[in-house]
């Protein structure tokens, strides 16, 4: 048993050290390379063990099947943290990102847990995104006229990018006027500060041209008992 186990021992250092020098080659991370090369020695460990034991003449299939037993009781009972490692495992063999750690718009830090990243789907509006704003305009006369002007407006403003263009045109017919849809793309750090900007020149402008932005609709409703 002795002589087993001491092959064992050679041997599952000879494989970490194989499987060390490959993932130095490709430039993981020492934490990771240490866990890998651990999780080696002891598999090589434990089949020499098995091994040794089978030639001193122990019952080793109801130990393996016990083994087994433990080991799925184990992993079930620690699933959402194996999940996390395996998943964390996954990030850092594929490197599909840099951090877990999101930035948000309000300058707060957003960190997910690593299942919640893989198999999902992310979202990265890059650089620029698209602003969505609306006006509701009553009687707006000329509409040819009127979207000219607010697409010069717009334009104006330093915070719009001129590529790709806004997107502005009649989005609604309404019951007193038409509303307006005005989405133009602006870079990330200016959409709180571009939607105020717009939205104040716009309506400054509609006030200038005496056409007025419509206000929200009221309607009442009476009840009448139905007796005489």
């Amino acid at each position: 048993m002795q002589v087993i186990l001491a092959a064992g021992a050679l041997v599952s250092r000879w494989i970490g050290a194989l499987v060390s020098a490959q993932l130095a080659r490709r430039q993981m991370e020492p934490p990771m390379q240490q866990l890998v090369v651990r999780v080696v020695r002891v598999i090589v460990m434990l089949f020499a063990l098995v091994v040794a034991l089978d030639k001193l003449g122990f019952q080793v299939a109801p130990l393996v099947a016990g083994i087994g037993v433990a080991g799925l009781g184990l992993g079930i009972a620690l699933q959402g943290v194996l999940s996390n490692v395996v998943a964390g495992m996954n990030i850092i063999f594929t490197k599909p990102f840099a951090s877990t750690t999101l930035v948000h718009a309000d300058r707060s830090r957003v960190i997910i847990p690593n299942r919640k990243i893989v198999g999902e789907i992310l979202r990265n509006f890059g650089g620029s995104r698209q602003l969505s704003l609306a006006l509701a305009v009553a009687q707006p006369g000329d509409l040819t006229a009127l979207l000219r002007g607010v697409r010069d407006v717009v334009m104006s403003n330093p915070r719009v990018l001129k590529d790709p263009p806004p997107a502005i045109g009649i989005a609604q017919l309404t019951d007193v006027g038409v509303k307006v849809a005005v989405q133009p793309w602006v870079k990330v750090p200016d959409v709180g500060t571009a939607d105020g900007e717009l939205y104040q020149t716009l309506a400054e402008h509609l006030r200038a041209r005496g056409v007025g932005v419509t206000p929200p609709l009221r309607h009442e409703v009476h009840v009448r008992n139905g007796k005489n």
